[in-house]
């Protein structure tokens, strides 16, 4: 069983930074691509970005392009969402999950990811 936990939500301004963290258990973590979800009030899923097994490649939505970059930590157990530049259409409920596919990289589909964290806030306000 494989268990996510994000952390690192809360408010921010406009133009301003915020790092999430998504800390995994389980002896494979190191084998998937890790993808980062958020879901804004009244909106469908988004996909914001994907890193692959190794931390060597990662691919990102059109809407956080430039603005978000993710990195991981094979030795923690842990990948992170920098944000910076934030803007107020950013503000949501952000999710880390794990692909289904032991080494695959690169979907965006929601259902291409098997476990899921709980989600963490992130607010910013104009």
């Amino acid at each position: 069983q494989v268990q996510l936990v994000e952390s690192g939500g809360g408010l921010v301004q406009a133009g301003g930074s915020l790092r999430l963290s998504c800390a995994a258990s389980g002896r494979t973590f190191d084998s998937y691509s890790m993808g980062w979800f958020r879901r804004a009030p009244g909106k469908e899923r988004e996909f914001v970005g994907v890193i692959n097994w190794s931390g060597g490649a990662t691919y990102y939505g059109d809407s956080v392009k430039g603005r978000f970059t993710i990195s991981r930590d094979n030795a923690k157990n842990t990948v992170y969402l920098q944000m910076n530049n934030l803007k107020p259409e950013d503000t949501a409920v952000y999710y880390c999950a794990r692909d289904r596919r032991l080494g695959r990289f690169g979907v965006r589909g929601p259902d291409e990811y098997d476990y899921w964290g709980q989600g963490t806030q992130v607010t910013v306000s104009s």
